[in-house]
């Protein structure tokens, strides 16, 4: 077997499994822990992705974009990351892309997407 899978596998985050699907264009609420000093405590990210890069989950990182007091901030998330405490998937987003970079140029309502309608399963 070759070396760095098994690697991989000392360092696999069975949590990951529990994610929903999410692709870019769909807004997301990720919950990660952050360490200052010696205490632990959880912050919500929430908004948009705009990528998902790797092949494998071990490579799998996926980029979020808010605008926080008028400027946009990014953060990229490794997927198996220890840190990421749960993901919940808040809107269905319907793009064309699978990496909407141009968010960065919009502001304001040009930078909406639109959401997906998604019947759910007691409405068939």
């Amino acid at each position: 077997m070759d070396l760095i899978k098994v690697v991989e596998q000392a360092f696999v985050n069975e949590q990951a499994a529990s994610y929903p699907e999410f692709k870019a264009g769909d807004t997301i609420t990720v919950t990660y822990r952050i360490k200052e000093g010696d205490k632990d405590r959880l912050q919500k990210f929430r908004g948009v992705v705009i990528q998902i890069k790797g092949a494998t989950p071990f490579t799998r990182t996926f980029t979020v974009r808010k605008i926080s007091n008028g400027i946009g901030v990014e953060r990229i998330f490794p997927y198996q990351s220890p840190f990421i405490d749960s993901i919940e998937l808040n809107k269905v987003g319907k793009v064309r892309r699978a990496r909407i970079f141009y968010l960065r140029g919009l502001a304001g309502k040009k930078a909406r997407i639109k959401e997906k309608r998604v019947i759910a399963p007691s409405e068939k």
